[in-house]
């Protein structure tokens, strides 16, 4: 009897967060069509292990795991074209974000990571969804509520700039430290989407939540491209056919976990602030110098690949 092949595919999430659950679906989808052939296996969380949520990358890289999702920010300091993906608001919504990534923006990222990273075969994007801030120390409901304020960041320079641009003092740090600088103290504020602030607590030690919803994020689905090639071409096809349908309902779940997430913040006594019209178009501006730097550096060509909106 011929060997099955073997899938692992590895998060950074618990096992209840829109990614696990959208990589099970995945799993499940793959051995459900392919049954004897495939043994499939799921990592929900390496952090558990020991490891950074940046080690995802390199583990798919090397084969560790055969897939893993990571936020393409991760990515931006070998593929500098991400940088573009990472620009502070460039979307409008849901839909205008998932319109690109889903067209010839996701397609030219996903050429981009292919070509700079041979190792990978790109399987599509996770939503991570907009991003806002949570403090300790007052709301923020305009630019210069946020001055001089710590912000723990993810790493890449898209995110530094942003928010020295809106007068903040960036603090970028992978996700470990990052939660242990919220926790302590140490730094005054993170910015996350509010399914994120749940799940890793911030929430408790944070009383302010301002929907900025700066930026939108997308999490590369990274798959080991020598295992993957090495596959006979039906499973090929049914792994990309299992990641899209993987991918669609992670979208609606990460919907749903906004909900119950903000739900979770007001039943710690948190307070969510929405911004003015006024105010949004101020932190907007603020950041403009950006998008100005990155047409510089990408050309009208590669800003053509971003829809227009449907205001």
């Amino acid at each position: 009897m011929k060997k099955p092949i073997r899938i692992t595919l590895g998060g950074y999430g618990p096992a209840h967060t829109a990614c696990s659950r959208a990589m099970k679906v995945l799993g499940d989808t793959v051995t459900d069509h392919f049954r004897s052939q495939v043994e499939v296996h799921f990592v929900w969380n390496v952090m558990d292990f020991g490891y950074k949520a940046a080690d995802l990358l390199w583990m798919a890289e090397q084969g560790i795991l055969s897939m893993s999702y990571q936020s393409t920010s991760y990515l931006a300091d070998r593929v500098p074209e991400l940088d573009l993906g990472d620009l502070p608001y460039l979307f409008n919504d849901l839909k205008h974000a998932r319109e690109a990534m889903d067209g010839t923006l996701g397609q030219w990222m996903t050429e981009k990571i292919e070509q700079t990273i041979p190792e990978y075969r790109v399987l599509g994007y996770f939503e991570n969804g907009f991003r806002h801030i949570s403090n300790r120390i007052k709301p923020i409901q305009d630019l210069n509520d946020l001055k001089n304020m710590k912000v723990r960041l993810m790493p890449g320079d898209i995110h530094r700039k942003s928010f020295e641009l809106m007068g903040a003092t960036a603090c970028p740090l992978d996700l470990k430290p990052g939660l242990q600088a919220v926790i302590s103290g140490t730094v005054d504020a993170q910015e996350n989407p509010l399914a994120n602030t749940v799940d890793y607590g911030a929430h408790k030690v944070h009383r302010f939540h301002t929907l900025t919803g700066h930026c939108y994020l997308s999490r590369g689905l990274y798959m080991n491209r020598q295992q993957f090639d090495n596959w006979p071409e039906a499973l090929q096809q049914g792994m990309r056919d299992a990641a899209r349908k993987a991918i669609l309902m992670q979208r609606e779940w990460a919907i749903e976990e906004e909900l119950v997430a903000r739900r979770a913040i007001e039943a710690e006594g948190g307070e969510v602030i929405e911004l003015s019209a006024e105010a949004r178009q101020a932190f907007a501006k603020s950041v403009k110098p950006l998008h100005e730097e990155s047409l510089a550096r990408f050309g009208q060509a590669a800003f053509a690949k971003i829809p227009p909106s449907h205001d």
